[in-house]
């Protein structure tokens, strides 16, 4: 008998269509003003049948009408489930208790004191609490607004990594407006001897190239003598993110270049070294 395969998990990222968002935001705005009418158009009609009892029935049947329509789009397609059910009773709420003041009208004819009660509790309750609204942002959330003025300081926010203050410095000195890489971020900072590093420079843009540095003005904003500093390719990777080198690095401390200098030459001349892993050999997650 063979065995089935095992069960996958994957994940999907729904990309963003702004048009699609503002469709849903518009019909969210739609939606909460019918909800409104219908809710002034049943106390009208259950107030107009406080003196015109036959007008009770014809609202009675309007009534009925709309809360079961309106409860069938709102279970459409979705799963059945607590939720689901919580909503429906909610979505019915209004319809029904509307429909209890209505029936007393009609059982009772003739204005009374307790109906206009009555009507006036519902009234107030329907449109400060509002159930069937509620009921249909339960089952179908509106589209979140539009943040375009706030993905810039989001974006610049993310790219501070693990609160680095090399980082945080080149956010606030280097990648602000007017600095000489501006929609950059420094990652991967690494500390090749007491006064040299190595990091990465990434464009907080996806799919956009890292822009142009001026060497120049990243000295005199380092306050580093021009040759100490060094921008080129990352080995793999493409024009998104460079390599920013800055200061000489100590043989002693850095990899790359006791590798170069002592091991490559005698070893495996030609070799380069390009990227480095820490940690214990044949250690994986799933072991630890």
């Amino acid at each position: 008998m063979s065995t089935p395969p095992p069960l996958m998990k994957m994940d999907v990222t729904i990309p963003a269509w702004p048009q699609v968002d503002r469709a849903r935001r518009a019909l969210d705005t739609v939606r909460s003003g019918t909800g409104l009418l219908a809710t002034a158009a049943g106390a009208l009609a259950a107030a107009a049948g406080l003196f015109i009892g036959d007008l009770t029935g014809t609202a009675l049947v309007a009534d009925v009408a709309l809360s079961l329509g309106g409860l069938a789009t709102l279970r459409l397609w979705k799963q059945d489930g607590h939720q689901k059910a919580t909503a429906s009773v909610m979505y019915l709420a209004p319809g029904v208790t509307l429909a209890a003041l209505l029936v007393a009208e009609r059982i009772v004819p003739g204005p009374q004191w307790w109906d206009a009660l009555g009507l006036t509790i519902w009234t107030t309750g329907m449109l400060a609490l509002r159930p069937a609204r509620m009921a249909r942002l339960m089952m179908s959330p509106p589209a979140p607004p539009p943040s375009a003025d706030l993905a810039p300081v989001q974006e610049q926010t993310a790219a501070v990594v693990d609160g680095h203050p090399v980082a945080q410095w080149w956010t606030q000195r280097v990648a602000a407006d007017g600095g000489a890489g501006v929609g950059t971020a420094l990652e991967d900072i690494e500390q090749t001897g007491p006064s040299s590093l190595r990091a990465v420079i990434r464009s907080i843009k996806p799919g956009e190239p890292v822009p142009d540095i001026s060497i120049r003005r990243l000295s005199a904003v380092m306050d580093i003598p021009e040759d100490l500093i060094e921008i080129g390719a990352v080995p793999g990777r493409g024009a998104g993110v460079r390599r920013l080198t800055v200061g000489q690095p100590d043989a002693e401390a850095d990899p790359a270049t006791v590798w170069a200098q002592r091991i490559a030459p005698a070893a495996m001349p030609g070799a380069v070294l390009t990227g480095i892993r820490v940690g214990r050999p044949g250690t994986t997650k799933e072991s630890n």
